[in-house]
C-alpha cells in the first residue's frame, strides 16, 4: 500500500510540474519555471521510491495513464481546452489499459505457479 501512496505523490508532482510548464510560457516566467523543476523533481523522486514495491511496468502505466487523463481534465478546466467525445474515449482507453496491465500481471503469476 505504501508504494501506491508514493505513486500518488509522484502523480501529483507530475501534474503540478506539467501545469507549471504551461504557465512558464517557454521558461520565460520565473516562478512557474521553478515550479516545473520542483514538480518533476518530486515526481521522479517519489516514482523511484514506489518502484521498490511496485513493478516498473505497472507503476509507469499508472503514472503516465492517470497523469495523462488528469492533465487533459486540467487543460479543460484551467485553459478551456477542447474536451470532446474522442478525448473522453481516449481517457477511458488509458484507464482500461492500466486495469489490464494490473490484472494481467496477477493472472500471469497465478498461471505461472500452476504450471
Amino acid at each position: 500500500m505504501k508504494g501506491y501512496i508514493l505513486l500518488a505523490f509522484s502523480i501529483i508532482g507530475e501534474l503540478f510540474g506539467t501545469t507549471m510548464l504551461k504557465m512558464s510560457e517557454g521558461f520565460t516566467v520565473m516562478f512557474p519555471s521553478i515550479g516545473v523543476v520542483v514538480g518533476y523533481g518530486l515526481s521522479f523522486y517519489f516514482l523511484s521510491l514506489c518502484l521498490q514495491t511496485i513493478p516498473l511496468s505497472v507503476a509507469y502505466a499508472i503514472w503516465s495513464g492517470i497523469g495523462t487523463a488528469l492533465t487533459a481534465i486540467i487543460g479543460y478546466v484551467l485553459w478551456d481546452e477542447f474536451f470532446g467525445l474522442l478525448k473522453i474515449m481516449g481517457i477511458l482507453f488509458i484507464i482500461g489499459g492500466v486495469v489490464v496491465l494490473n490484472t494481467s500481471q496477477q493472472t500471469e503469476k497465478i498461471t505461472q505457479y500452476e504450471n
